[in-house]
């Protein structure tokens, strides 16, 4: 197949005084001081006190994460705090005490009471191999009462199973409602191997009748199992094999691993069950092979309850979707659980589903939403539920869900299925549900230009919802310099969707570009889009900055206007950035989702590019100084546009971009993608024909490499098993071999993230340099 022949040569760029930018050490001083800003994961509200003039007041516990340049990681620390309220509103919030470190800790878990405390921590041990000790990583189960460690077991020494699981995909770590109980998730222990010639020193037979009396070892080493290939869950689970569900026994300090769950799916995200007889859990299918996990809420699986005394496994819900997160109500009648279509998007629009336990029903409370409208509920996009979901009437449940390009709080009625924003007063941003508990609720809030906040607020009772009034614990000052708003695009008439195009959305307001009145009215018609433009409001470039355009990954995920480093350091530095949610994002009905495959590298590339071309007409922009930076689907994005117009970007930055559609899937751990993104059937016995190979490679940004004459960065990781590195090394020696300016930075033990610290502040500092250089900055 021919590849798209290359355009003449751009004339030579007249001359110009470009604005200086801030210098590389600078830039460094900017990363590290923005950096410092941590991230709020975990919150827990302990037990309601009553004092002596009859106030009430609980401490709230929360945990931070924070990158550390100097150590090279990300640390954890944690922060208590205490909240004074009358049950109808909050009294008084603050702070009691200051940080401190958290160290080696994997999961946590307050009991139901709050009496007691629960921690999987890990150690280092010793073992000796060839007369040499060597460092070998143990885990601790522990049990906290109030100031003292009652209990500390090393799970590693019992050899029940493997290493726990401390994901949030398969994890957990559930009390029993009796509180004598830990219910956790592990690998299944594997027996041992050893070489079909493994020596062995000579046995005599010296048997005594206390031999005969022990019980032989069952762990006896199996030849020929040594090199046995063991499937994993792919991307960051590349360690998770075969899970299997585990109860400590806290008094008696022994581990049993529960038998019963059928051979044929994975078990996670256990809890147990109303009168502790049994076990809830989440079970995927593994047959005929394990496909990539994490992000993928559409792989098939189900509801399952496992009853301990007999091992009796019962099917709870459909077993033909894809379920996940499921929430026990606080009087244990009803189980709350997402839902989607299994294969297809790896995310969708979800739908909320409602097990009762005692009449065995299950009904849908919501479903999922074809058309966003503003105001109205937007349709759940989330990857779980908040682990404490529930309001005390065991009636409703809160949650956070992508409403465009925000992120909002709703309170849901499992009754009637009527929902309520809890942020339709409050700033606009990205808010996110940390937990409920007696109807204290705790959020964390944040915007382009401000670090994350801590909230709380008391849950009005039911129809009063709306009169929600939070109160701030943690403020976090707005980062000065960076001004942010969105924008709203719809396609001309010949790109909007054939399907999709003449559906009219319905009537609905949310804010503009330059004004963000929610007053505003969205054009009714076809689907439409948002951007979220960054832009430096002092300095040098304030007046007329160069721009960054990152088109997000997925492709189905959202850029949420909350606080996110990169964009804001860029901006800081003195580039306008431009986050743009083309249609197929998340948060503007399922029908936009579904728009996107088939369409991969032509719907998709024409958004970005009229998003940038609608900003550069209407923003005081320097059009000579256009760049793209983009990660995974964004870096499919970005090849594309250098190849499909390249006279509009002038630097380029990909993070481990897919590339080649049809060499990339059978490399990687989500054939699925490749396929159902293309527009193709998706069967795991069935190979692709020459027409659907065909089909792959026309829509992959290699298609268009001839065209290609903008300056690439690309930045690779080694370890990367959703779009392996091979797919920028393809694209590194195609741009090479046709003389265009190429770097490639190779990043050992990082995935598909680039998230670790050092591959993280290592790649911001290349992304500015090679824009200064090639934007002639």
């Amino acid at each position: 197949m021919s590849l798209v022949p290359a355009p003449a040569p751009c004339p030579p760029a007249s001359p110009r005084v470009p604005q200086v930018l801030p210098s590389l050490e600078e830039v460094t001083g900017l990363y590290r001081e923005l950096s410092q800003h941590p991230g709020l994961s975990t919150a827990c509200l302990g037990p309601d006190v009553t004092t002596q003039y009859g106030g009430k007041y609980c401490s709230l516990y929360t945990e931070w994460s924070q990158r550390d340049l100097a150590r090279a990681e990300s640390i954890k620390s944690c922060r208590q705090y205490l909240v004074f309220h009358d049950g109808t509103s909050i009294v008084y919030a603050g702070p009691a005490g200051t940080c401190c470190e958290i160290k080696d800790e994997l999961l946590s878990r307050e009991s139901p009471s709050g009496a007691l405390k629960a921690v999987l921590r890990k150690a280092a041990g010793k073992e000796k191999e060839k007369e040499k000790e060597k460092e070998k990583e143990k885990q601790f189960l522990e049990v906290w009462d109030q100031n003292r460690k009652v209990k500390s077991i090393d799970l590693t020494a019992l050899d029940k199973h493997g290493s726990v699981y401390d994901d949030d995909q398969f994890g957990c770590l559930a009390w029993s409602h009796s509180e004598t109980h830990l219910l956790y998730v592990a690998e299944k222990k594997r027996p041992k191997a050893e070489s079909f010639f493994q020596s062995k020193a000579p046995e005599l037979d010296c048997t005594t009748d206390e031999d005969l009396e022990r019980p032989k070892k069952p762990d006896a080493p199996v030849k020929g199992e040594q090199f046995v290939y063991h499937e994993d869950w792919g991307e960051t689970l590349s360690t998770r094999s075969v899970p299997v569900l585990c109860v400590l026994d806290i008094e008696g300090s022994s581990v049993s691993v529960l038998e019963g769950v059928p051979e044929h799916v994975s078990p996670g995200q256990a809890f147990w069950s109303p009168d502790d007889t049994g076990v809830v859990f989440v079970g995927w299918w593994h047959e005929p092979f394990r496909l990539g996990l994490r992000h993928c809420t559409n792989r098939r699986s189900a509801l399952f309850y496992v009853d301990l005394t007999g091992g009796n496994c019962e099917l709870l819900s459909e077993d033909t979707k894809a379920v996940w997160s499921p929430r026990l109500s606080p009087d244990r009648c009803r189980i709350a659980y997402l839902e989607n279509s299994a294969l297809g998007p790896h995310q969708q629009c979800s739908r909320l589903l409602m097990y009762d336990w005692y009449t065995e029903h299950t009904r849908t409370v919501l479903e999922a939403v074809p058309r966003q409208a503003w105001g109205t509920f937007p349709g759940i996009y989330c990857s779980a539920l908040p682990a404490l979901c529930w309001a005390a009437d065991s009636r409703r449940l809160v949650l956070d869900t992508a409403q465009r390009s925000q992120q909002d709080v709703f309170v849901v009625d499992t009754q009637t299925g009527a929902t309520t924003s809890l942020t339709a007063g409050a700033p606009q941003g990205s808010w996110s549900v940390l937990t409920i508990d007696r109807d204290l609720l705790v959020a964390k809030f944040s915007t382009p230009s401000c670090p994350p906040t801590l909230k709380v607020a008391v849950l009005p009772s039911a129809g009063q919802e709306a009169q929600v009034q939070w109160v701030c614990l943690q403020d976090a000052p707005p980062v000065p310099s960076i001004s942010w708003s969105i924008r709203t695009l719809q396609p001309p008439p010949e790109q909007e969707h054939p399907q999709y195009g003449e559906h009219r959305r319905r009537q609905g307001s949310r804010p503009s570009l330059l004004s963000p009145d929610p007053a505003s009215a969205i054009p009714a018609g076809g689907l439409d889009f948002d951007a979220i433009l960054l832009r430096p409001s002092e300095g040098p470039t304030a007046q007329k900055p160069p721009l960054v355009v990152m088109p997000h990954g997925g492709p189905h995920t959202v850029f949420s206007a909350g606080w996110t480093l990169y964009p804001a350091v860029l901006c800081r530095v003195g580039f306008a950035v431009l986050l743009v949610n083309y249609r197929g994002s998340l948060g503007f009905g399922q029908d936009s989702v579904n728009s996107l495959p088939g369409n991969v590298g032509t719907q998709d590339v024409r958004d970005v590019q009229l998003c940038v071309e609608r900003v550069l007409q209407e923003e005081l922009l320097d059009s000579s100084r256009v760049a793209l930076v983009g990660g995974s689907h964004g870096g499919f994005l970005a090849c594309h546009l250098i190849g499909q117009f390249p006279d509009t970007y002038h630097a380029c930055v990909v993070r481990n971009p897919v590339v080649n559609i049809a060499s990339m899937v059978t490399t990687t751990d989500i054939p699925d993608w490749c396929l159902t993104e293309t527009g193709l059937p998706y069967v795991p016995a069935a190979l692709p024909d020459p027409a659907q190979w065909t089909e792959m490679l026309q829509k992959s940004p290699i298609r268009y490499v001839d065209r290609v004459r903008t300056p690439v960065l690309l930045m690779l990781g080694e370890d990367d098993r959703r779009v392996p590195p091979k797919q920028g090394l393809e694209y590194y020696r195609a741009l090479k071999a046709r003389g265009v300016p190429t770097r490639l930075l190779w990043y050992p033990g990082n995935n598909h993230s680039l998230a670790g610290v050092e591959a993280e502040a290592d790649g911001f500092m290349n992304i500015v340099q090679w824009l200064l250089e090639h934007l002639r900055c």
